[in-house]
């Protein structure tokens, strides 16, 4: 009798769920989608399988993305809505935490060079995943569907609202204010981030590092402090931006000197840590808004004022 109430109370919840977690029709993201065959697989296999995610080995971030597929793959099988990384990253945010740690500059802050961040560990043997239940799945998928991206290109700031609230606020460097061949098109390029209203479209976990101007491919980088690495794996984010892919992406820079500068290409560059904070913040779908804003407002008054570093008011 036990068990069939158990089993009762299981299927009332699962359609409480359904009914709940139905996101919104003016969001990108993929809804949520329920298969009845799943919630009687749920209750059918034993409890403690959809407890915790045992990690049996080290993870080393080269592995990172290929084991977390892996789990993805297995216990979305096992539960009544559509598991992805972010979902399950974001239920065991220790796992940002320790992804952003992996930063050189933090490193070097603790007197730790790291040649080669692939190298590094960030999910060690004898840890452990918790995979989401429903009322943790809904809650998150709802988050996911109210966060919006926002950037101001004068202010050289990148924040994450969610539901009109701060989140997270980070500095960034912007396109340059001038024309320049890239090879990469094959053409005399506007390099000046372009503004609009859009969302992210892609995920890019293991980018390839080219120079755009000649084309050439590189593997190393010159840090900040005169010392080479090897190229980190964090991922790259590409935007659609009024309707269009202009190849403008949200990476990390290996140079945070260039911070707070009109430096780049075109793309929005970031912190090696925080575009890890980026990424969770953005699955597919999410919402992103670009501006060129000189002024920023608090209770209706001006209280800053940002130089006109693609001047445009001329």
């Amino acid at each position: 009798m036990r068990i069939r109430f158990i089993y009762l109370l299981a299927l009332i919840f699962s359609l409480v769920f359904f009914i709940s977690c139905q996101p919104k029709k003016q969001s990108n993201l993929e809804s949520v989608q329920i298969d009845s065959s799943k919630i009687s697989m749920v209750y059918k296999k034993k409890i403690k399988e959809l407890s915790d995610v045992q990690i049996l080995k080290n993870i080393r971030v080269g592995d990172y993305f290929e084991f977390m597929d892996s789990v993805v793959s297995k216990y979305d099988s096992l539960v009544p809505y559509s598991l992805s990384e972010h979902l399950l990253v974001r239920n065991n945010p220790w796992i940002i935490d320790t992804l952003a740690n992996t930063d050189y500059y933090r490193m070097m802050a603790r007197d730790s060079f790291v040649y080669d961040q692939k190298q590094m560990i960030v999910l060690p043997k004898g840890s452990q995943l918790k995979i989401p239940d429903s009322l943790s799945a809904c809650k998150l998928l709802e988050d996911f569907s109210n966060t919006e991206i926002d950037v101001n290109i004068p202010e050289y700031k990148l924040r994450i609202f969610q539901d009109s609230i701060l989140l997270y606020s980070f500095p960034v460097r912007v396109g340059q204010y001038r024309e320049r061949y890239l090879k990469f098109g094959d053409r005399v390029t506007d390099l000046r981030t372009k503004t609009g209203k859009g969302s992210i479209v892609k995920h890019v976990k293991h980018p390839d590092f080219y120079n755009p101007v000649n084309g050439n491919r590189f593997y190393v980088t010159r840090r900040d402090d005169g010392k080479t690495t090897m190229m980190p794996q964090i991922p790259w984010i590409e935007t659609e931006i009024n309707n269009i892919r202009n190849g403008q992406m949200i990476h990390p820079t290996t140079n945070p000197n260039t911070l707070g500068k009109a430096y780049s290409n075109g793309c929005i560059g970031v912190g090696e840590a925080d575009a890890w904070t980026i990424y969770y913040h953005a699955p597919l779908g999410t919402k992103l808004r670009i501006r060129y804003d000189l002024e920023t407002y608090d209770e209706g008054m001006v209280i800053s004022v940002f130089k006109d570093v693609y001047n445009l008011t001329d």
